[in-house]
């Protein structure tokens, strides 16, 4: 079920994203920001379009935050490759955005992501206008310097430290990095509903960090033409990772123990919510 409803997903958010964009100007920053949306697992959009489905939301409402999500993940991935941030030439096995045009389209091509993120995110198919200033609001959160931008920062200040991070030090890195933009996903659905968020909050929060670890293990022991990126970039780098703290095993082990909790949190649902089991020990099986 839940690998069905992945690639359907993720077809209709391309297919959104195709007429969201088709009337843009054809210059080179709007180009870029089609090549940018373009693949990927689309793991958060589908975490907004089966978190509405669990609560009854018509797909003509939900399809517009989940494309918002991947709008404003897609911006975060072009700047993230960025030469001043991880310097890489390779996104979802092809080149990113920088090296496919320039430095400067990427910038603004990531800028123009995120406003259409928020675009997207209060457009009134959404629903009520309270909704809305709900959905753009926990983006903000979500999205800024107190969720995914903190992350970052926190990222690149431990490149700089004396000492390798903590497991506390990373788990907090991690909780905005990858975390703060799942956690959004996994609760749109419950917010289009005006339904309660709280199961599903703790559902992502344990979904986040299990994904990082996974991504961890990837970065040490995946394949690059499989992930369609750099890897061991952090091994290279000398910094602290799920991996160099607690072993590749150790590592494995804490994955389970969180995609376990977030199967429990979803108790609530009963067996509505299937799909979103499988999504978490999907998280930590895949390989890319």
């Amino acid at each position: 079920m839940f690998a069905r409803r992945l690639a359907e997903d993720a077809a209709r958010i391309q297919a959104h994203f195709d007429h969201v964009l088709a009337g843009a100007d054809p210059l080179p920053v709007t180009q870029a920001m089609a090549y940018a949306t373009e693949g990927g697992k689309r793991l958060r959009g589908f975490l907004v379009l089966e978190s509405a489905r669990l609560h009854e939301v018509a797909p003509d409402r939900s399809i517009w935050p989940a494309t918002a999500i991947e709008a404003l993940h897609a911006y975060s991935l072009v700047h993230d490759d960025l030469p001043c941030m991880d310097d890489d030439d390779l996104r979802r096995g092809r080149a990113t955005v920088h090296r496919r045009w320039d430095e400067g389209t990427a910038v603004l091509a990531g800028d123009a992501l995120q406003a259409l993120a928020f675009e997207l995110a209060a457009h009134p198919d959404c629903g009520p206008a309270s909704v809305r200033a709900d959905l753009a609001l926990s983006l903000a959160r979500a999205s800024g310097a107190q969720g995914m931008v903190l992350g970052q920062a926190l990222d690149m200040a431990a490149e700089q430290a004396p000492e390798p991070l903590t497991l506390a030090q990373i788990t907090r890195l991690q909780a905005g990095k990858t975390g703060a933009l799942i956690g959004w996903a996994a609760c749109a659905g419950a917010r289009l509903a005006g339904a309660e968020i709280a199961p599903l909050a703790r559902y992502a929060s344990a979904l986040g960090l299990a994904f990082q670890i996974a991504d961890d293990i990837l970065d040490e022991e995946g394949d690059m033409e499989k992930a369609g990126k750099r890897l061991r970039k952090d091994a290279e780098a000398g910094k602290a990772t799920f991996v160099s703290l607690l072993g590749l095993e150790g590592a494995r082990a804490r994955a389970n123990e969180l995609v376990a909790k977030a199967e429990a949190a979803l108790d609530p649902y009963g067996l509505r919510a299937d799909a979103l089991r499988e999504a978490a020990r999907f998280v930590i099986s895949r390989d890319s």
